[in-house]
């Protein structure tokens, strides 16, 4: 039998008594971060429910209200549920969500081309709000009766001027759509096709600018409120509408087919605000 040679041992011993060392000091570091703990445990349930119960008895504005516009051949009516948590500590500021039914109606409205990278000449979000207008690309649907129902969750802030004023803006994030299905006639380089089936398209989504898809409502309003209760409003309103062809198609330049069809609304109109808390 072979002995263990007396370097190794000795090493063997200065590795256990290294390795016994730092067993503990990762103990006692241990230990002191658990008293350490114990000392400061009340103090952070302290804070955290005081958080918890100042961030439940913020002051909320909880309303309802329907708005109505009007414009050449076209129009909408919005029915609203607004929920805001008053911000910082004047509360002047607001923010919250809430939702929104949107019914859009029209007569031989003209729909025009609607994905981004044919209608934009930059796709980047927020940017494509301010690129330029692709209009070589464009075909254009002419609707003959649309009429779309969107239901919608909505982000909204608002800012109090005083008892009486009040601003506020809002725009649609996400939902569906439904509603009437109609011919439409598809204009692409001077030619027209007949389609017999158009149909709003089913899906809303907030991607900004031109990258959006579906029918998403937006406003910047004034109001005014009469007394603790009941408020009127002005509103400028802007409102994109979508329908989808099923059986012809746009032939776009770079040989994909197009389906998707988009008219911009700009109008004014006046609302009846209900507040409910």
């Amino acid at each position: 039998m072979h002995s263990i040679p007396l370097s190794l041992q000795a090493a063997d011993k200065t590795c256990l008594k290294i390795f016994l060392l730092v067993q503990g000091i990762v103990h006692a570091f241990v230990l002191t971060i658990m008293r350490e703990m114990n000392k400061f445990l009340p103090l952070l349930l302290f804070f955290s429910a005081s958080f918890i119960s100042a961030y439940a008895q913020t002051k909320r504005n909880i309303f309802a209200d329907v708005t109505g516009t009007i414009g050449t051949s076209q129009g909408s009516a919005a029915l609203s549920y607004v929920h805001n948590w008053k911000l910082w500590e004047q509360k002047k500021w607001e923010a919250g969500l809430g939702v929104r039914w949107t019914t859009y109606f029209g007569t031989k409205k003209d729909f025009v081309t609607a994905p981004a990278r044919l209608a934009r000449s930059s796709t980047i979000p927020f940017v494509i709000v301010f690129a330029g207008q692709e209009t070589q690309n464009w075909d254009t649907s002419t609707v003959q009766r649309p009429l779309i129902n969107a239901l919608n969750l909505s982000s909204n802030f608002g800012y109090n001027f005083s008892m009486r004023w009040y601003a506020g803006f809002n725009i649609d994030l996400i939902g569906v759509s439904f509603g009437r299905n109609t011919s439409s006639i598809l204009t692409s380089n001077g030619a027209t096709t007949t389609e017999p089936s158009t149909k709003p398209s089913a899906f809303n989504l907030l991607l900004t600018g031109d990258n959006d898809k579906g029918t998403l409502n937006s406003e910047f309003f004034l109001k005014y409120k009469i007394n603790n209760s009941l408020g009127i409003k002005a509103t400028y309103q802007f409102l994109f509408t979508e329908y989808k062809t099923t059986s012809i198609k746009q032939i776009a330049p770079d040989g994909t087919t197009v389906d998707r069809f988009r008219n911009k609304v700009n109008a004014f109109g006046i609302g009846i605000s209900y507040n409910l808390k």
